[in-house]
Order: C-alpha cells, then sequence, then structure tokens
C-alpha cells in the first residue's frame, strides 16, 4: 500500500492537515463534521488540497461529497471542526474568499431568458478586473451560440456557460462539481484541456465527478469518501499501484461464493464488486485461469465476460465503497 494512502484500516493525519497558516495550501478540512437531525453525513473529515494542483473528491451517493463542498464554498456551516479555504473561513471571511473563487455547479441556475453574452456580461459587473468576455466565449467554445438564449441552449452548452462563469473573475481556486456532464465528447477534452490550462496557470481546482477516466487524466490527487469518512487519498497512480496483483475480472450470475473463490490455490482476494461482477487478485494470471475455468466447470458456472489486466481506480473504489460512482 502507497505511503500516503489512507484506509479504514490504518488512518493517518494528512500531511499538512493543520490550522496554522500554509500558504502551500489552498483548503485545510480539519476533523470536520457536519449532521442533518439525528443522520451525519460528514464525519471527522481531514484532507488538505495544495495550490496549483487538481485535487478530484469521489464519493458515491450520499458520501458527502455536496454537504463538504458546499461547506468548503461557504454555504454550510460546520458542526464541528475547522474549515480554512486560501487561508479564509468561507463563514466569517466570505466576502474577501468570494471574489478569490469560482463554482461550477451541478445545477447551472443559468438566466433562462439571457443570452450566453448577457449572462457573462451580467457575472462580470460582480468583479473588478473580469476576464475578457469574447476572449472567454471563444475559448469555452460558444462564439456561435453567443446570442443564443440560455433555455435554448444543449445541456452541454450549458455546461461550458456554467464554467465560463466560474472563470470570468479570474479565480486563483475553482470548484468543478461534475463539470463534463451531459458534453459530447469533443466538448468534454476541451474542457479537459481547459482544466490543464487552469493548473498550468497556478489556479487550484478541486473537481468531483462520477467519471472515473476524468479523475485518473486530470487529478493530482485522489480523495475518496463514503459514509462521511475519508477511506483513500493518494495520486491516481499510487492508488491503482496499491493493487500490484494483477486482476482477473468476470462476468457470471450474481451471488457466487467469494469465499470459494478466494480459496483457489493461486487466489489472493476475491470479491463481487457489483452484482453479477466479480474481481479476483492473484500473482499468476495464467495459473488462476485454469484453476477459475475449472472451478466454474464442477459449478456448471457459464461466463458471459473475462478480462485480465492491472486494477484500475475503478476497481479500488468499487473494492472500498461497495457502490458505483453516481449522482
Amino acid at each position: 500500500m502507497s505511503a500516503d494512502m489512507q484506509t479504514t484500516s490504518r488512518t493517518t493525519r494528512p500531511s499538512g492537515s493543520t490550522l496554522a497558516a500554509d500558504t502551500h495550501e489552498a483548503i485545510v478540512v480539519d476533523k470536520f463534521s457536519k449532521s442533518y437531525g439525528t443522520n451525519k453525513v460528514v464525519d471527522t473529515l481531514e484532507f488538505t488540497v495544495h495550490r496549483g494542483e487538481v485535487f478530484a473528491l469521489l464519493g458515491p451517493n450520499g458520501a458527502g461529497k455536496t454537504t463538504t463542498v458546499e461547506t468548503l464554498e461557504g454555504y454550510r456551516k460546520p458542526d464541528s471542526g475547522t474549515i480554512r479555504v486560501l487561508g479564509l473561513d468561507p463563514i466569517r471571511e466570505g466576502a474577501q474568499l468570494k471574489p478569490q473563487i469560482g463554482v461550477v455547479l451541478q445545477q447551472d441556475g443559468l438566466y433562462p431568458a439571457l443570452t450566453a453574452r448577457e449572462v457573462l456580461q451580467l457575472f462580470a459587473g460582480y468583479y473588478e478586473k473580469p476576464r475578457a468576455i469574447d476572449e472567454l466565449l471563444e475559448r469555452v467554445g460558444l462564439t456561435a451560440s453567443a446570442k443564443t438564449r440560455c433555455r435554448r441552449l444543449s445541456g452541454g452548452q450549458k455546461r461550458r456557460l456554467a464554467l465560463a462563469v466560474a472563470l470570468i473573475g479570474n479565480p486563483i481556486l475553482v470548484f468543478m462539481d461534475e463539470p463534463t456532464a451531459g458534453m459530447d465528447p469533443q466538448a468534454r477534452l476541451a474542457t479537459w484541456e481547459i482544466i490543464r490550462d487552469l493548473k498550468k496557470q497556478g489556479v487550484t481546482i478541486l473537481l468531483t465527478t462520477h467519471l472515473m477516466d476524468e479523475a485518473e487524466r486530470l487529478a493530482d490527487r485522489v480523495a475518496i469518501i463514503d459514509h462521511g469518512r475519508l477511506i483513500a487519498l493518494d495520486t491516481p497512480g499510487g492508488m491503482m499501484g496499491t493493487q500490484n496483483a494483477n486482476i482477473v475480472r468476470f462476468v457470471a450470475p450474481a451471488g457466487l461464493d467469494c469465499i470459494q473463490l478466494a480459496a483457489l490455490p493461486s487466489a489472493k482476494a476475491a470479491s463481487e464488486v457489483r452484482p453479477g461482477s466479480y474481481l479476483l487478485e492473484t500473482a499468476s494470471v495464467p495459473t488462476l485461469l485454469v484453476e477459475l475455468t475449472a472451478w466454474l466447470r464442477d459449478q456448471q458456472i457459464t461466463l458471459s465476460e473475462l478480462r485480465v489486466g492491472h486494477g484500475s481506480l475503478e476497481d479500488l473504489f468499487l473494492r472500498l465503497t461497495g457502490s458505483e460512482v453516481r449522482e
């Protein structure tokens, strides 16, 4: 297991998790908890985001991602613990913080009767030194739609306009909630390039996404939370590197005995990551394949899919949370 990675079996305070001002940290979350009634949605959560990095926050439905991000943005108050964003308290010092951040909301909330250009003109008026509107429209691929009213924009175009709104004030920190949802592949790749360009300019990005390849390709580090607690934190490569054994995946009827599968001589572990989808770890794929096919034959079980390869970030996510990333 990577030295930086955190799991429920080995909880280590993240490096740099301190309330002292640190110019290297854009975000510090320290023992943050939040409940709604008797439901504790965030439970002593701790992590830091370094300035200038792309940080992906992943988790299944109800994991506490939205509550965490909304608290970082200053829309919710912690029940306990402390949060600092750019060295500021998002609630008490929100007036100082807001001009320095941009937010791409999952629900765009754009004014339906305004054109794309009018929306940017409106938000540009909130900042002392906004970006040039025409330049920004071109950067997000909306020049041809500048005079189109928001209600007539496609879902992907609305996402691109939401990104432009988040960038209009030249923020040094951007919160992106599912930034490429609803985009076609070309627009999605263009958005990835914008995110990479922002990183080159030193902008910090906190990203939530249900697209695992997006997190793998864009994020410097990935945090996985479940039931309000941090269960893994590392680079994408570091996370996937924890799965040093080769992986055999197969699809068959749901409910197979994973204890028997794990007992195969060459198997290190076995799990049903989703109904009917199984994952086995091994140090010797050829040997395990022989043992697995023999076991399936004896059990009179028919495969519908068989794949061999190293573990992915999605594999790790499924194994840690038992859930798919979904909103």
